[in-house]
């Protein structure tokens, strides 16, 4: 039975990725933080008592600050495979935190990697890097273009690139740079920008929200199915010899697109409920992201299965149930407080 470690795996691709490596009878290894607070929602349905008989599925207390920590989790667990997903993953958000963000996006991997590397463990290495590498490099974009980061995210992430690069060469390291272009899912954190959008459609046709608030509605991207691209990860540290590949559909759309598609899927006009915020805008912009990811399609044979409809349509419906769902909750408390059950 394989291992895998998964850093990241309360995520939306750690929980995909957990769930499809267990499909492959893997035992897996998650990295979580200590917090007061519960923060495992995505994963909750994996979690089995690792007191019963057959459990393959452990987490494990740490944080990508803590190069100590790594090092032991990753020595006494001995993992096949290791997928580094954990980040400050938020672009907007890293122009307010740029030290933060380049400890955990950056310099994570090196504690990674020289855990790896220190302890002498044959393990094979996923980073996951991201289209925001390209910045303002024109499209198509694929593992010849040029990188040109516009935040303090895709800087961090560049660095993380990089080092991958030079451990693979230097020291002769299984570890590979997994370039994925947007990804969204039902979970996907509610501040990226095409939740934000499903779970606002999802309230406005309820009543429960009246307007929402955007930024830059111009801005393009090439969106594909989180749950597509996990298994392209799984795909990379299964081949012969490690090399880099970019994940993507091949098709763009803008945020505006994106908009007209979900509200007109519920039968709403979108400009009736959408107002711009300059606060939303980023100090500099990516105007423009399309993946070339023909070499994933030869070398992988990885293709992705749902289109961009699909993927809307896919989380409109998930918001939507998700409403109706605590709705039907608050309606029989509230039979039971008043006694209509009794």
């Amino acid at each position: 039975m394989k291992k895998a470690l998964i850093t990241g795996i309360t995520g939306q691709d750690g929980s995909y990725l957990a769930e499809f490596l267990l499909s492959k009878d893997y035992e897996i290894h998650g990295l979580i933080r200590r917090s007061s607070t519960f923060n495992t929602r995505r994963i909750e349905h994996l979690y089995v008592d690792p007191h019963e008989p057959g459990v393959r599925f452990f987490l494990h207390y740490g944080d990508l600050t803590d190069s100590g920590q790594l090092s032991h989790l990753i020595y006494n667990i001995q993992p096949d495979e290791i997928y580094h997903l954990g980040a400050q993953s938020h672009v907007r958000v890293s122009f307010d935190m740029p030290e933060y963000t380049g400890d955990v996006s950056g310099l994570a991997a090196t504690r990674i990697l020289d855990a790896i590397r220190r302890s002498g463990i044959k393990t094979r290495f996923y980073q996951a890097s991201s289209s925001e590498l390209f910045g303002s490099t024109p499209p198509p974009q694929n593992e010849e273009s040029a990188m040109r980061p516009r935040s303090p995210y895709a800087a961090a992430k560049l660095y993380a690139y990089w080092i991958v690069c030079n451990y693979r060469d230097a020291y002769g390291l299984f570890a590979v740079n997994g370039i994925l272009f947007n990804h969204e899912s039902p979970r996907r954190g509610e501040t990226f920008v095409t939740r934000k959008i499903t779970r606002a459609l999802a309230r406005i046709k309820l009543g429960l929200q009246k307007k929402l608030y955007l930024g830059n509605l111009e801005a393009r991207r090439d969106w594909g199915y989180a749950k597509d691209y996990v298994e392209a990860m799984w795909l990379m540290l299964q081949q012969e010899e490690p090399e880099d590949y970019v994940i993507a559909t091949g098709e763009s759309h803008s945020v505006r697109e994106f908009l007209e598609e979900a509200f007109a899927y519920l039968d709403l006009d979108w400009r009736q409920y959408v107002e711009i915020d300059p606060k939303y805008f980023r100090p500099t912009e990516v105007d423009f992201l399309l993946g070339d990811a023909s070499k994933a399609r030869r070398k992988l044979r990885w293709e992705p299965r749902v289109n961009f409809r699909e993927l809307v349509r896919i989380m409109v419906d998930a918001d939507m149930q998700a409403l109706i769902d605590m709705r039907q909750c608050q309606d029989i408390i509230h039979k039971i407080v008043n006694g209509q059950y009794l």
